[in-house]
């Protein structure tokens, strides 16, 4: 149920930096709404399967770049995992398409905030009685 959960707040996510941010689209040759969610949600096990897989091992092999300035190259890091959700979800007619550098600066800025705020409201644990 957590899982379903996280995906569902990184499509939210993935959704609200899209629509905010100039440089991100969400490419689905307008499949009417059903298509349009399903693309969304493609490109959230995308981001969800790369940020559980990829960026511990970056944010490791960076540790001496993310301490000298002082967190801020987490950053870039957050930008790279969007750029290459991007260039893996690019292989298909369908996907997220990031155009910049800067761009997916503020995406990553921006999901890394929803993500926050909305991952406050789910419990990760079930309640005990």
């Amino acid at each position: 149920m957590a899982l379903a959960a996280r995906l569902v707040i990184n499509a939210v996510a993935i959704w609200i930096a899209a629509h905010w941010v100039a440089g991100i689209h969400i490419v689905s040759e307008g499949n009417g709404l059903a298509g349009d969610l399903l693309v969304l949600l493609a490109i959230a096990v995308v981001f969800t399967i790369i940020n559980a897989i990829v960026k511990p091992l970056v944010k490791l092999l960076s540790l001496p770049l993310v301490i000298l300035t002082l967190g801020l190259f987490l950053l870039v890091i957050n930008a790279l995992m969007l750029k290459l959700t991007a260039a893996v979800t690019e292989t298909t007619q369908y996907g997220l398409r990031v155009e910049g550098f800067w761009a997916a600066i503020w995406g990553g800025i921006i999901i890394a905030i929803v993500n926050w705020v909305l991952g406050a409201l789910v419990r990760d644990r079930p309640v005990r009685s």
